[in-house]
């Protein structure tokens, strides 16, 4: 018999409608209730009356309140088997347990817990909870006192696959730069070192609304692209590039963000930093790994120098047969049946 499966989670580019997908592989039937994040729904009017706020946490938490009847709404006619929950930032918890008395919930987080601490008041009220960095384990036990699993991130191997498109970069990154000041950093010592090279960057780097005539007179416009863009455009970015740099946020300790999947899904030449995750995911140099801003450039001037395919073809390999969204969902699922 087909189970029900209702799935919820931030509308965060592509990752409910890859775990949707995913689940409908393994047999489930999904339905999908997204919600915007840090109020929701994010609209015009609501956008302008949350920069204003004097209480932004008071508006949060009304629009959990919103949010609570809808969802409840949307669960009472699907009547799930499954309640399936990215990170559950916009959810109450009596909202999980209403959910918790007919069906399974569980929460998978998608970022460090630290980063929304919110959702620790929730935890409790999952029959399982997931997370994709590992020093959030420990922190979870003490704070809540239960066991969470790890279950690192993934790849929808239908946006991130090789192309024929030919190279044009010697070098391309894409993330969030404007609130991390590591990744403002070494971006600024790549265009330094490397900025008489064709290279894009995909990401905020200077945000209009900071000031004005900062943002006009922004430098190296042929570089930095300061705005985000599709899985489309990324993965074409990533095929058309000799390297792939991947440099993940400070929350990041033992675990590996989604890009670490999505760059060696395009069968690209990644170079990352390392940390014990990775380092077991990738053991014989199929990804180059640096540890300080120095290794990070022996690799990058190695490889501008040498073909570097054999590498990217066998980091490729190891993803596409190990780390696809259907893989993690089955992993999960082998979990929560046992």
């Amino acid at each position: 018999m087909i189970q029900r499966l209702l799935l919820i989670g931030p509308n965060f580019h592509y990752f409910l409608a890859s775990i949707g997908r995913a689940f409908e592989t393994c047999g489930y039937q999904v339905h999908t209730c997204a919600y915007d994040n840090p109020i929701h729904p994010y609209t015009t009017l609501n956008k302008w009356k949350y920069k204003f706020a004097q209480d932004k946490e008071a508006l949060k938490q009304q629009s959990r309140q919103h949010y609570d009847s809808y969802i409840r709404k949307q669960f009472d006619s699907i009547q799930p088997e499954i309640v399936f929950i990215l990170n559950s930032d916009n959810l109450l918890p009596t909202t999980l347990d209403y959910f918790r008395q007919t069906s399974n919930v569980i929460i998978w987080l998608f970022d460090s817990v630290k980063r929304f601490p919110v959702v620790l008041e929730n935890l409790s009220y999952a029959d399982h909870v997931f997370c994709y960095e590992q020093s959030d384990i420990p922190y979870i036990q003490e704070q809540v006192g239960i066991t969470a699993q790890f279950l690192p991130q993934a790849v929808d191997e239908t946006l991130y696959h090789p192309t024929s498109d030919k190279k044009q970069f010697v070098l391309s990154f894409a993330g969030d730069i404007w609130q991390s000041k590591r990744r403002q950093s070494i971006l600024q010592h790549i265009v330094k070192r490397y900025g008489h090279l064709p290279i894009r960057i995909w990401g905020i780097y200077k945000p209009w609304y900071k000031g004005f005539w900062q943002w006009m007179t922004r430098e190296r416009r042929d570089i930095y692209m300061n705005h985000n863009t599709t899985a489309e455009v990324l993965n074409t970015t990533y095929n058309q590039s000799r390297i792939v740099l991947n440099i993940h946020g400070e929350q990041q300790k033992n675990g590996a963000n989604p890009k670490v999947y999505e760059i060696a899904a395009t069968r690209s030449y990644q170079i990352c930093d390392a940390n014990p995750y990775i380092e077991t995911l990738f053991q014989h140099g199929e990804v180059g790994l640096y540890h300080n801003e120095e290794e990070m450039f022996q690799l990058i001037d190695y490889a501008l120098s040498h073909d570097m395919s054999a590498q990217a073809q066998a980091a490729y390999q190891i993803i596409v047969t190990q780390h696809t969204f259907t893989h993690r969902i089955r992993q999960m699922l082998q979990i929560i049946n046992k």
